[in-house]
């Protein structure tokens, strides 16, 4: 699959998001080593730190089917609908992401990609 098709995975997730408070869009799409795609949207709470991100939804949505192995992830998010501009996944999806993958992962936003170790290079690990 190629990093655009993932991207237009990810930007089709985002129109579920439920963003009441934000008003702020975020999809992801998890490819997974096998060549299954993994989506996800950002879920907002009232009680804020109940939320959950796209990136976090989809790669738990991939642990719960069993899928444990990942090539790279795709994240678009927008306030307006305009998903030109990079949405860099916070360090909680960052952390959560390097529980699962290498530092090689490909992390692929609207105008390039980088590794996971590039926008994480200390992860935390036990």
């Amino acid at each position: 699959m190629s990093d655009k098709e993932l991207f237009e995975l990810a930007v089709k997730a985002a129109g579920n998001s439920y963003c009441r408070y934000s008003s702020f869009s975020v999809g992801a799409a998890l490819l997974a080593a096998d060549g299954r795609v993994f989506t996800g949207c950002n879920v907002e709470n009232s009680s804020y730190p109940l939320t959950n991100c796209a990136e976090r939804t989809a790669v738990f949505k991939a642990v719960s089917e069993g899928c444990r192995e990942f090539a790279a992830i795709a994240v678009a998010g927008s306030g307006s609908g305009d998903f030109s501009q990079r949405c860099l996944p916070c360090g909680a999806c960052l952390q959560v992401l390097s529980e699962f993958c290498g530092s090689g992962l490909r992390v692929i936003l609207a105008d390039r990609a980088y590794t996971l170790g590039e926008l994480l290079p200390y992860n935390f690990r036990l």
